[in-house]
């Protein structure tokens, strides 16, 4: 397993590209444990949730001309956590310019896609999240260089059939 310093250095030191894909209906974790029963509660968004260290990632990335892109399995309707993660997490990041694409398996029918979440950085590098049943992140690992193929081709298909967040929203939000 990757510790939390190695696998926060590789969005420091990719230097193209940094895809994700995720797969789970829910994260655990603790902006989770606060933010979503304020944001069903209708509250606004707090300032910590919108100046996160993740924005700042992104942000630094892309005023370096790289791109941060994502595409998230799901299906509809929505998750209370999905609204949430799209309307406080998605919109903040992509403001910051993280690009965002929707997949949605009620809609269309995808085989191939893993069933687990991964980076994938300057079609290159590929980590592999962990997570238990619930959806709490138990670590990441590095997969050998030679399964960067197979990865290539899961984004492929993944952003084959994927639509943008914006377009997603508008529909589903």
């Amino acid at each position: 397993m990757l510790s939390p310093e190695e696998f926060g250095k590789l969005f420091d030191t990719f230097d193209r590209e940094a895809f994700r894909l995720e797969t789970l209906d829910y994260y655990d974790a603790a902006g989770t444990r606060k933010g979503l029963p304020a944001f069903l509660a209708g509250e606004e968004e707090p300032e910590e949730f919108k100046n996160s260290p993740w924005v700042t990632t992104v942000s630094k990335a892309v005023q370096a001309g790289k791109r941060m892109y994502r595409v998230h399995v799901v299906t509809t309707p929505l998750t209370d956590y999905l609204r949430f993660e799209f309307a406080w997490g998605y919109r903040r990041n992509a403001k910051a310019g993280e690009e965002f694409y929707i997949l949605n398996l009620a809609e269309r029918d995808v085989p191939g896609l893993p069933d687990h979440d991964f980076w994938l950085f300057d079609e290159r590098t590929v980590v592999r999240m962990e997570y238990d049943e619930h959806g709490a992140y138990l670590g990441a690992r590095v997969l050998p260089e030679a399964c960067s193929g197979e990865y290539i081709a899961y984004r492929d298909l993944a952003l084959g059939q994927a639509e943008p967040l914006s377009t997603f929203w508008e529909r589903h939000g």
